[in-house]
């Protein structure tokens, strides 16, 4: 009931029975028309149309309801979901800056032993860089 079809074929059967009744049955062949002019029996049945596409819209709304009802459940849960991921990752990226700042303190430490080691054993001056090996 709601496609561009069928509004138009609505309007086309409209028009059509206006036309057979009106222009085809009293005008040109002179005979008693089925449904006279005020168009009682096409007031009936777009009366009986209408309580049916109410009744349409009505489940189709309560249809749309129950959808957009899951969809916020769904973006409900992600949300926590999210929220517990960023929480964790905030606690993984922590613990990583930790372990890397004492990574560079252990690496500190070692260069100044190592140069301390080769000091005291004359192969370079106190306080000077170990040579690089080739």
């Amino acid at each position: 009931m709601g496609s561009w079809p069928f509004v138009f074929s609505f309007f086309a059967v409209m028009i059509a029975w206006a036309l057979v009744n009106t222009l085809l049955f009293e005008h040109i062949l002179h005979h008693k028309a089925f449904d006279p002019y005020p168009y009682i029996l096409l007031n009936l049945f777009l009366s009986m149309l209408a309580g049916v596409q109410a009744a349409a819209l009505l489940i189709a709304a309560k249809r749309a309801d129950s959808i957009s009802s899951e969809i916020a459940i769904h973006t409900e849960n992600n949300t926590d979901d999210i929220k517990t991921l960023v929480a964790e990752n905030t606690t993984l990226t922590t613990q990583v800056k930790t372990n890397t700042d004492l990574l560079e303190e252990i690496h500190l430490h070692v260069t100044n032993i190592a140069r301390q080691v080769g000091a005291e054993m004359g192969h370079f001056p106190p306080g000077a860089t170990p040579p690089q090996p080739s």
